[in-house]
């Protein structure tokens, strides 16, 4: 949207998003172990993932039903080999704070590769999107560089105007800022080899969103995971078994 209808707005949207801040219920990060392998044999693929709080879980109980376990689980069928996934995510990041968060850890774990949720904070603390998709470059060279990740996969960020825990026109104006910042997303990853950006139709609605119409369910997770796995078993890892292959 404009600027100029931005500025009209700012009173209600900043008054907005104070009370949907107070009102909305401050969920927990899921639970469990935040790495691990799944599958059998010996390991094939190491998987990292990380981000934001929808990288973190929040919405299920365990990690299991978050993005880690619905994304590991099929990608070691679909492979037919064992994978091993470590998760790194904290609620409220900005794309920056997780590339800052990465790069702060002292021995950083090698993957072939990582996964990353993020964009919403971005969303949420005006960040331009200029500003968010060079801090996504920071974040895949230091995973080259540091962690030995050979391709890197961005989720789309999700139809915020169909979030049904925030009100109109907050809704609306942060829909609209998370659909350009996806849009520059997309355009750049399109660019490069070593960078996926998938999207994923996300029927949102109260019936498969956490109670506080902000995070994800249980369904919204298994649907990204399988989206996930199946891009990585038939778009990705053939590519890295080839570049494995002796010429």
């Amino acid at each position: 949207m404009s600027l100029a209808a931005k500025l009209v707005l700012s009173p209600l949207l900043v008054a907005q998003a104070l009370a949907t801040r107070r009102r909305l219920p401050r969920l927990p990060e899921a639970d469990g172990p935040r790495e691990g392998v799944v599958g059998d044999g010996p390991v094939a693929l190491r998987l990292l993932i990380g981000g934001d709080s929808s990288a973190a879980g929040v919405g299920v109980a365990t990690q299991d039903e978050a993005l880690a376990g619905q994304t590991a689980r099929p990608l070691a069928e679909r492979i037919g080999a064992a994978v091993a996934w470590r998760l790194v995510a904290r609620s409220g990041l900005t794309t920056a704070q997780c590339a800052d968060l990465l790069a702060e850890a002292a021995e950083p774990w090698h993957a072939d590769v990582a996964v990353f949720a993020l964009g919403v904070n971005d969303v949420i603390e005006q960040v331009p999107a200029r500003r968010a998709i060079a801090a996504r470059e920071r974040l895949v060279a230091h995973l080259h560089e540091q962690a030995r990740v050979r391709h890197v996969i961005f989720m789309p960020l999700p139809p915020v105007h169909r979030f049904p825990g925030l009100p109109q026109p907050l809704r609306w104006v942060m829909g609209a800022d998370a659909r350009r910042h996806d849009t520059a997303l997309a355009r750049w990853a399109a660019r490069r080899d070593d960078v996926s950006h998938i999207p994923i139709d996300l029927p949102l609605d109260p019936r498969v969103m956490a109670s506080d119409g902000f995070h994800p369910g249980e369904p919204v997770y298994r649907l990204c995971g399988l989206a996930l796995a199946e891009h990585i078993a038939t778009h990705v890892w053939p590519r890295l078994q080839r570049q494995e292959s002796p010429r």
